[in-house]
């Protein structure tokens, strides 16, 4: 009996090790999560349920021709002005990574669709910050399948273990 229990612990211990650190591993943060990045949708109530990490990935994934992604100053988001010098991505899939903390600014380029809303700022934290947002987030698009998929896994090798003891 006590071999068993023995056994369930080094079960234990070799999920959680195995397991648990991908859990704080990089985010991909789709923008807009179902939505994507669209007319209609606030970015700035998005953004306040997310923690962005140095490490992370953006993915604003729209329509082409219809959208673009540009990312901006601070000064040129709030005019919603894209200087002529910015680098304008419009693949319909463009991804972002988060490579350093502070703050970063997204617009979309074509006609008034910053001046409706489809903009959006990213507050990133240093990869070691264990800040915890105001908000609890909900989970974000493919990352949140990947955290399930590892929990249900654990929970799968737990009941396995479980099993062995009786």
């Amino acid at each position: 009996m006590a071999s068993k229990q023995m056994l369930l612990l080094a079960v234990a211990v070799a999920v959680a090790v195995t397991f648990l650190p991908a859990l704080d591993a990089a985010t991909e943060h789709w923008v807009g999560d179902d939505k994507g990045w669209t007319l209609g949708f606030n970015y700035t109530a998005w953004a306040q349920t997310k923690q962005f990490k140095v490490g992370d990935t953006l993915v604003f994934k729209y329509n082409k021709p219809s959208h673009t992604v540009v990312e901006v100053s601070g000064a040129d988001f709030a005019a919603c002005s894209t200087p002529e010098a910015a680098k304008v991505m419009a693949t319909g899939r463009d991804q972002v990574a988060l490579d350093s903390p502070g703050r970063r600014w997204f617009v979309c380029s074509v006609g008034a669709h910053c001046l409706n809303g489809m903009k959006v700022r990213i507050d990133v934290l240093a990869a070691d910050d264990n800040a915890v947002s105001p908000v609890a987030p909900p989970p974000s698009g493919h990352a949140s399948n990947v955290e399930a998929r590892l929990a249900q896994a654990v929970l799968a090798v737990a009941a396995v273990a479980a099993l062995l003891v009786l």
